[in-house]
């Protein structure tokens, strides 16, 4: 069972040192395991451009798992099906933060190098040929 409450305040972003913002948004919810009764709280924080009172409760709430989706569609997804992220075993969090950021990189720059090939294809291209990928580096 979960729990959710949203609130809403009105900033100055120029007093923030983020001179688009608007808004404060704070989500804290409360999360019960039915089958250990472990109860968790948690606590975020977002800040947007949008005025506080631009959208509803519900309309905050769309907006923010809208935007965690498209994080989790647009970037996680894709390092972890072209590169296999989640099969890291390691919990070395230096490590682990250093090869997402080279894979974040390699998805910017692949595309740059190898103008209308989708990534994957780019991928089995350098594995037959890894010449290629020094090539695309010098250029």
């Amino acid at each position: 069972m979960e729990e959710r409450a949203l609130h809403v305040f009105p900033t100055d972003g120029m007093a923030m040192d983020f001179p688009y913002a608007r808004s404060v948004v704070v989500v804290r919810s409360r999360r019960t395991v039915k089958r250990t009764e472990k109860t968790t709280e948690e606590t975020r924080y977002y800040v947007s451009s949008l005025d506080p009172d631009e959208l509803s409760p519900a309309g905050w709430h769309g907006l923010i798992r809208g935007h965690w989706a498209g994080v989790e569609n647009r970037n996680h997804w894709r390092r972890d099906a072209l590169f296999g992220e989640d099969r890291s075993r390691s919990r070395n969090t230096r490590l682990l933060t250093n090869l997402a950021l080279l894979r974040n990189a390699l998805l910017r720059l692949l595309p740059r190098c190898f103008p209308g090939e989708s990534v994957p294809v780019i991928r089995e291209r350098l594995q037959s040929n890894p010449a290629l990928a020094f090539n695309a580096l010098n250029s």
